[in-house]
């Protein structure tokens, strides 16, 4: 259930505005350009105003974990120009047909099965879908992904697939109180990125985006702290 209540469309342009800043500062330390790093806003359980304020401060990437969600927001806000969604939550195989649809970037594949069929789906719609292949490097049983060890294979899997474009890796580092404390996962994930010549790493969220920035990020996907507290607890 989405929650109801009307954004505040400055308090949103004001975080997103203090979260740009604290992505070129880290950019900077890492001797990167601030363009370097995409900001993907989370919208998962906001309302679709949320997302019309966000996009009228300048945001155009935003990504949704649930696939009704995506689909319902995406065809509410088809008249905005330059939107882009991206599926970023655990993928079920039925689900592949929306995502198919609705989404320009998909992040969660992490298994061949999965990514056959969005191939299949994508080829249908005459679309090319960009997709990044998701590695559990920290092997959380919670989370998603193939491991480390698999990771090749299913790159070289994924790169034959005809409809769908393989354009880098995507990880989410263990929930802790200290970011430097998963500085290795996304320095392992930097290097399993540029072995196989995959320019796109999604990694990094609130707590520890800026550490990832500094580990190569190309993307990082913020959620509470641009739209606010989430109404049902979740990824």
């Amino acid at each position: 259930m989405l929650v109801s209540l009307e954004p505040d469309a400055a308090l949103i342009a004001e975080r997103l505005s203090g979260l740009r800043a604290r992505i070129a500062a880290a950019a900077a330390r890492a001797g990167r350009r601030d363009d370097e790093v995409l900001l993907l806003a989370v919208s998962k359980t906001k309302p679709a105003s949320a997302v019309r304020a966000a996009y009228a401060a300048g945001q155009r990437d935003f990504g949704e974990n649930y696939v009704q969600e995506l689909a319902q927001k995406a065809d509410a806000l088809k008249d905005l120009p330059d939107l882009r969604w991206h599926a970023i939550g655990r993928l079920q195989r039925n689900k592949a047909r929306d995502v198919a649809r609705w989404a320009s970037v998909v992040h969660a594949i992490d298994r061949f099965e999965l990514a056959e069929e969005l191939d299949r789906r994508a080829s249908k719609l005459e679309k090319r879908l960009s997709v990044l292949v998701e590695v559990n490097v920290a092997g959380e049983v919670t989370k998603g992904g193939c491991s480390l060890d698999e990771a090749p294979r299913l790159i070289d899997q994924v790169r034959a697939l005809s409809a769908l474009e393989l354009v880098g890796l995507t990880t989410i580092a263990p929930d802790v109180d200290d970011p430097e404390q998963v500085r290795p996962v996304f320095a392992s994930l930097r290097a399993l990125a540029r072995a196989h010549g995959l320019r796109e790493l999604s990694m990094g969220m609130s707590n520890d985006f800026e550490v990832a920035i500094e580990e190569g990020s190309t993307l990082v996907r913020i959620g509470t702290a641009i739209f606010g507290a989430r109404a049902i607890p979740g990824r």
